[in-house]
């Protein structure tokens, strides 16, 4: 199980409404989580990848870094985001996960969609990153998420070698999304299952909600690739468990 468990702390201190100092702690926690429990991947602000880098390689964990590029609206502009992944990259990140803008294909403006997942994908391809597409199902009905879904698979078949698609995922939500509960803002078995029926070949990760072991057996079984979350301690905890 850890070896598809993104660890995920994407707060700021404001959002966190704690000092930068404490969230800075946070973090550092969360990496020494990951190193002891082999997670695939640390998923954090770009501000916190030198810092974690540098653990991971003192420690030689095998944990990569990914960082959110656009979060978590997606409606800075295809230059901006550009910009961000450049950093992040120079930063050292591995993976990046991008926020499509949602607001801007549920508008119609498909040009802008379209020139965004063309530009920043071969961005990524080129510098080596892998990168996923943020398209925050909980915006979305389940027809808009099966079109999406469809839309960047055919992007990216059309435009970029079938080698380079193994390195481009698409990935359910940023779990910052506001919904009314009881309805999710994140990832559900429903939603998954649409977007692996519509984007495979390209990979998918599930992101947003996935609290439990159970959940995530649950969404391994359905056939997803990566699992971000930010209870991944728990998961693999209550892993060992049943194990035992």
């Amino acid at each position: 199980m850890h070896q598809f468990l993104e660890a995920t702390y994407l707060k700021t201190a404001t959002q966190a409404g704690i000092s930068e100092t404490e969230n800075l702690e946070i973090v550092k926690l969360l990496t020494k989580e990951a190193i002891a429990n082999n997670y695939k991947l640390l998923m954090i602000r770009a501000k916190y990848i030198c810092e974690v880098k540098q653990a991971l390689r003192m420690a030689k964990a095998p944990t990569l870094i990914g960082t959110v590029i656009g979060f978590h609206e997606g409606t800075s502009s295809v230059s901006q985001k550009l910009a961000e992944a450049e950093t992040a990259i120079h930063l050292g990140a591995d993976e990046l996960d991008f926020v499509l803008n949602y607001k801007a294909f549920k508008e119609g403006n498909f040009q802008l969609v379209d020139q965004e997942i063309i530009a920043c994908t071969q961005n990524c391809i080129e510098k080596k990153s892998v990168i996923k597409w943020i398209i925050e199902t909980a915006a979305f009905t389940n027809e808009e998420i099966v079109v999406i879904s469809q839309r960047i698979r055919d992007i990216v078949l059309k435009h970029f070698s079938i080698a380079s698609v193994k390195n481009v995922y698409v990935k359910s939500s940023t779990g910052f999304y506001k919904t009314v509960p009881p309805i999710p803002n994140g990832a559900t078995l429903e939603n998954m299952r649409l977007i692996i029926a519509h984007a495979r070949p390209l990979k998918v990760k599930a992101a947003g909600g996935v609290k439990t072991f159970e959940m995530a057996k649950k969404m391994l079984a359905l056939g997803v690739d990566r699992i971000g979350t930010s209870s991944a301690k728990e998961i693999v905890k209550n892993e060992i468990n049943e194990i035992k």
